[in-house]
Parts: structure tokens; sequence; C-alpha cells
């Protein structure tokens, strides 16, 4: 495992998939979440220093790396965020936290913050990178939003028609992200790029990754509308930290705004990388996270 020294890793079976992952260190519980296109790979040089006064936990996500990627139905929900959270919770009870703290990229902010959302008595404290909430980003989408999140569009689009395009040609849609979204050169050794690249040439991978963009437009939307309706909110704490240079600074006048409307406690800032935040400032990062972890 490239930079998980003195991490065990395991496949742990869900009631409804597996899950795939590795832990370390001791201490209070901290489940890691990546985005995409990475896997837990993307917390390699955060996760080993959190360890040092936390135990850490770092998984792919259903659908992603090495994790299951079960059946999908016709309404997407195998891969709306709510199921997602469901495998996290039960592999952190596996693993004997019943109560523990959340940092989640991208996809993996998204999985994280319905977690703490709809299992206000598992998780104590939140970290959200670079996203701002479902229902926010739909509702404020306009042409700049479309021409900087086109792959939420294009993702979601009805199968097989984004299947077909990224198999062609999986390297393409990695090397676009992590080129074009990131700030800080040689952010992904050559390695970790690849691995990233091979995950995405199984067709079951590009399926479930797809499915979970048409959930989000679908019953990801749905249930965050139907919590603000009911006045639902997030009970602990909250990081919020974004990139200084990415789409959410450009598109949102306050970000830190759009995540109190779910809070009453949420602090954070810009981070001056690109999107990568884990991966382009790894100190800053880890830095922030144990300052929270530890207020």
């Amino acid at each position: 495992m490239t930079g998980f020294d003195g991490f065990e890793e395991f496949d742990i079976a869900t009631a409804e998939t597996s899950v795939h992952g590795c832990r370390g260190g001791s201490g209070p519980p901290v489940l890691l979440l990546h985005g995409i296109p990475e896997t837990h790979l993307m917390w390699r040089a955060v996760a080993p220093r959190l360890a040092e006064r936390y135990t850490v936990v770092a998984t792919d996500l259903r659908g992603y790396g090495d994790s299951g990627k079960p059946a999908s139905t016709p309404d997407h929900e195998p891969y709306s965020m709510r199921a997602i959270g469901r495998d996290q919770l039960e592999v952190m009870r596996q693993l004997g936290h019943e109560r523990f703290s959340v940092a989640g990229h991208d996809r993996g902010a998204r999985c994280a913050y319905r977690l703490a959302l709809d299992h206000p008595e598992a998780v104590d404290r939140l970290a959200v990178m670079d996203v701002v909430p479902v229902g926010a980003a739909y509702e404020r989408a306009g042409r700049e939003f479309s021409l900087a999140y086109w792959q939420w569009s294009f993702l979601a689009a009805p199968e097989p028609v984004p299947e077909r395009y990224i198999a062609a040609a999986p390297a393409n849609l990695v090397d676009f992200m992590l080129d074009t979204w990131a700030e800080v050169p040689d952010a992904f050794p050559a390695e970790i790029r690849a691995a990233y690249v091979d995950k995405f040439t199984d067709p079951a991978t590009v399926h479930a990754v797809c499915e979970e963009f048409r959930a989000s437009a679908t019953l990801d939307y749905q249930h965050d509308e139907a919590d603000r309706e009911r006045h639902r909110r997030i009970s602990g704490p909250v990081l919020f930290l974004w990139s200084e240079r990415g789409a959410v600074a450009k598109l949102y006048d306050d970000p830190l705004a759009l995540w109190r409307d779910w809070a009453d406690d949420v602090r954070g800032g810009p981070i001056p990388v690109g999107h990568f935040i884990p991966e382009e400032a790894p100190e800053e990062t880890t830095r922030r996270l144990l300052d929270f972890l530890a207020a």
C-alpha cells in the first residue's frame, strides 16, 4: 500500500456489498472517504500523520477501487449516498467504532454529510472538502456551473452512453480530471496515477460511477430536499475546506454560508491549491484536520 506504512488492509462484507480499505493508528476513530477519480490512496500523505493520534480508517466507496460493485436498480438507489453511507457505517461498526469522525473529499464528502444527517448518533465531527450540498449546487446551476461541472451531466446521462465513451479511453477521463482540476505540479506520482486509471478500465467500476451520478441528480437531491423541509440539520461541528482557485470559489460568493444552512457550528476556509486538497496540500490538510478533531 503506497504511503500507508503500518496500516493493515481489509475487505469487509456488508449487508449489501463489500468494502475494501485499510486501518492504522490508535485513539479516537476517524473515517476518511475519497472522491472521483480516486480511491483511498488519495489519503496516503495524510492518514499516517493522523494515525499518530487517531485510529484511522480509509476506504474505497462502493463502486470504486476494490470495493464491491452491486447491481443497480432503475431508480439508482444502490448508488445513492444514503446507500453508500450504509456501507461505511457498517464497516465502522464491524471494526468496533460506534461513534466516529468522518472526513470526505468530493464524492466522499457527499457520502460523509449524508451519513451525518442519516446517523447523527454515529458521527461526532464532519469535515467536507471542495463541495457544496447537492441541492445548493443544482439550485444555483447556470451557464458557469454547466461548463465547470460538465461531468455531472455527462456521467448522469442515460445508460450506456457515458459507459461506452469511457470504456473506449478510460485514461482520457481520469487524466483530464487530475490534470485540469489540480494546481500543484506532480501531485500525482506515476504509480498513483496509474492506479487510478487502472480502476477505470473495469466496466463494473465505470457503470457504478455513472449510477452514482445518476442517483445524485435524483435520489440524493430528493433526500436533501426532504431533510431541508423537515429542518433536519447536522448535529456536530463541521469543517469546510475548499480550493481557493477552483469551481467552488468561482461559483459561490460565500461557500461557508451554504454549509451554515445545514449546521450551527461551521468553520473553515479556502486552501491555495486546486481541487485535490489532500493530495496537493497534505501538510495543510493534516494540520487543519488535527486542529478540528482536537477542538
